[in-house]
């Protein structure tokens, strides 16, 4: 377990890129969308792969964004990120990473006041609803309610 100050997740700004996404290119799925500093972050996917011609062609159809941030558009690579409870389906029987949100931890812990701790889980994924993720991990099987998540992906080479 390593505490650290909680990431934040960008729903509504990741909800408006995939509506301006549907009108023009309806066969993309936006994975991911977040914020680093000044950088945003896209991670898309596509039925026919994610080529250079399509990240550009999603980055031209987002430029307007460019004026206020720094915009990258990749594919999701090996630790493909899990965000909807259809990735999570899909990918049962893989092994997956869960970052949880942080929970307020009291001083006699060790730590101070208000500090977030984030816990991180490996394990795999065995089951999955439209309201939790269920994953075998270290001592024991784990169900995980969505809203719990920070942020999850594939484990690499599983």
């Amino acid at each position: 377990m390593s505490c650290m100050e909680e990431t934040v997740t960008v729903t509504p700004l990741q909800s408006e890129i995939e509506t301006r996404l549907a009108g023009s290119e309806p066969e993309v799925e936006v994975l991911l969308a977040e914020l680093s500093g000044s950088t945003l972050r896209l991670f898309i996917d596509h039925p026919g792969g994610v080529t250079l011609a399509l990240c550009e062609r999603v980055s031209g159809r987002l430029s307007d964004y460019r004026e206020r941030f720094s915009l990258e558009v990749s594919s999701p690579g090996q630790a493909r990120p899990l965000t909807k409870p259809q990735h999570y389906t899909r990918f049962l029987g893989r092994r997956a990473r869960v970052r949880l949100r942080g929970d307020d931890r009291r001083s006699d812990e060790g730590r101070a006041p208000g500090t977030k701790c984030q816990v991180n889980l490996t394990g795999e994924l065995v089951g999955a609803s439209e309201q939790d993720v269920t994953i075998a991990a270290g001592d024991g099987v784990v169900t995980i309610p969505y809203e719990r998540i920070a942020r999850s992906n594939l484990i690499p080479g599983d």
